[in-house]
């Protein structure tokens, strides 16, 4: 039974001389678990957004939006606030109280349930969701994944009939990911409920969802049974950008240049490659990973707390990382990652232990000489970064700050943002971007400053597979220049792919540090897709590109 359709809806922001939404039609059957994915600035965000009437962004609609035969419009408010419910992309936003059970009431709170009811709910929810461990705790001693969870769960306790998700989990770890994945699986399973999911990260979504809604420019690519998607795809075009993005098994498949019904889970990928493929050489020559002995950064024995009454966040860190070096930090939520990098940035100090750059200890900066050609730091959130009214002011600023010459910032400009692919975005306000674009803007501001050494915290958090792509050449170029890079992830693909070497977080702490191949061969949670296919045919696989050519060299 259909439980919404959508009917020529188009959408442009106030303002804009481009639409955002071209035309666009569809139906979604009650218990349908969908997944919307594409490129970066697409629409996806905004279509979810105008599918939830009170997050509905200000412009030009036209077109109809039904939901189980009502024009949305003529919905009651009760309807439209319990029956659609919405779960932000980053866990912070959502959370509007201290606690964790005031947190779940709040909702029927506010819609005037009796206490009877507001309990038995909220009981129910927590227990579903396994809350109990922690539902008197503050909302803020709370990691990423328990608050995705508990945004979630709070949603549930209205018992809506709709879910809708804009990329949940950009900012889980792969453990909680996967976890949150699980859950929705469950509640589309057992409850029934109708989910629409938009994502990048395909590998766990793709093969449970009903159909996949691929989105281009505005418009509607695809919209199939997951089977289908990357054989109609290739059709379109045997190079089309979003063929990255589809899991490792769909991929190694194709690369193959296999026909026919294509393996869409790590099992079935497995079962493919042994049923295919020799394994008489299973090892890859990797050459061994000689690093430069200049330590540009340097952390020892370094301890950190936030509040003298509060708990230790860093407990006795202690790495360096070598000129020229792609460093990437792995771990779960809250085990201190981020921290770190604000050390390494000046922007907090460690009560105990050494933080030094270029040699020098970070106190004895002066000014801004930490940051003029030197220290740059892109923050997990990108709208921090922004203070102007368009992108290209915010850039402008930024060389003024560096002393850069009339036609020098133009030039300088021209060519990060040509290099980023976002020169058609100079114009917009950086709000009014996507979270994909926002992250390619920051990331462009922060280059102009010249760094030698750059900090990124989840640089690919909203993007897509070929924008990824794109930032993996840019980052390797810097690596050319000289440039040191330190990437806080939970992306491990990006990580396996860019990374001279990979260190882990656990408990305040580094606990392993090894170079890609060795690092993720050995994982089992912490690991790619590709080397979970491939892991009990060949044994130092970590990429597709490694699968693919293990498999070319047994044919």
């Amino acid at each position: 039974m259909e439980i919404l359709r959508i009917e020529n809806l188009s959408f442009r922001y106030a303002g804009a001389e481009k639409a955002v939404l071209n035309n666009i039609s569809f139906s979604i059957n009650s218990g349908d678990f969908i997944v919307i994915c594409g490129e970066s600035g697409c629409g996806k965000t905004t279509l979810l957004k105008l599918l939830k009437r009170e997050l509905a962004p200000y412009g030009e609609k036209e077109g109809k939006i039904l939901y189980q035969g009502v024009e949305q419009s003529e919905l009651d408010e009760r309807t439209a606030a319990c029956e659609i419910g919405y779960v932000l992309q980053n866990p912070e936003n959502q959370v509007v109280t201290d606690k964790v059970w005031h947190e779940l009431a709040f909702g029927l709170e506010s819609l005037g349930y009796s206490t009877e009811i507001i309990r038995r709910r909220v009981s129910e929810m927590a227990s579903y969701f396994g809350i109990q461990a922690w539902f008197r705790k503050n909302t803020s001693e709370l990691s990423g994944g328990q608050k995705q969870m508990l945004n979630l769960a709070s949603i549930m306790v209205m018992q809506p009939k709709i879910l809708i998700l804009d990329e949940p989990t950009s900012q889980l770890d792969p453990i909680a990911a996967a976890d949150f994945i699980g859950t929705l699986q469950k509640l589309n399973k057992e409850l029934g409920l109708t989910i629409i999911l938009v994502e990048h990260r395909l590998e766990e979504v793709f093969p449970i969802a009903d159909k996949i809604m691929m989105m281009e420019e505005g418009k509607i690519l695809l919209y199939e049974p997951p089977e289908q998607v990357s054989i109609k795809l290739h059709k379109i075009s045997p190079n089309h950008r979003m063929l990255e993005g589809l899991p490792s098994a769909v991929r190694i498949f194709y690369e193959l240049g296999m026909e026919g019904a294509c393996p869409l889970t790590v099992r079935e990928g497995r079962n493919f490659l042994e049923q295919n493929f020799d394994a008489k050489i299973n090892t890859l020559e990797i050459p061994k990973y000689i690093h430069n002995e200049i330590a540009v950064l340097e952390m020892k024995n370094v301890w950190f707390r936030y509040e003298r009454n509060l708990p230790d966040i860093l407990r006795g860190v202690t790495f360096s990382v070598y000129s020229g070096e792609c460093f990437c930090i792995l771990g779960g939520n809250g085990t201190g990652k981020t921290t770190t990098l604000s050390l390494l940035a000046g922007l907090n100090k460690a009560y105990r232990g050494k933080t030094l750059v270029q040699g020098k200890k970070i106190s004895e900066f002066k000014g801004n000489s930490l940051y003029k050609h030197n220290v740059a730091l892109l923050p997990q959130n990108p709208q921090t970064v922004f203070l102007k009214k368009t992108v290209r002011e915010d850039f402008k600023e930024i060389c003024k700050v560096m002393e850069y010459k009339k036609e020098e910032q133009e030039e300088k400009i021209k060519n990060i943002t040509e290099k980023l692919g976002i020169s058609h975005l100079l114009d917009s306000h950086p709000y009014d971007l996507s979270g994909g674009e926002q992250q390619k803007a920051a990331l462009a501001k922060m280059l102009l400053l010249k760094p030698k050494i750059l900090l990124l915290d989840e640089p690919t958090k909203g993007i897509d597979a070929y924008s990824k792509r794109n930032l993996s050449h840019i980052l390797k170029q810097l690596k050319k220049d000289g440039i040191t890079i330190i990437i806080v992830t939970h992306d491990i693909e990006f990580a396996a792919i860019n990374a001279d070497r990979c260190a882990l977080f656990f408990d305040g702490e580094i606990t392993s540090i090894d170079t890609p191949t060795a690092f993720f061969s050995d994982n089992n949670f912490y690991t790619t897709a590709a080397n979970r296919i491939a892991r009990n045919i060949y044994k130092n696989a970590i990429s597709c590109e490694d699968v693919v050519k293990l498999c070319r060299i047994n044919q």
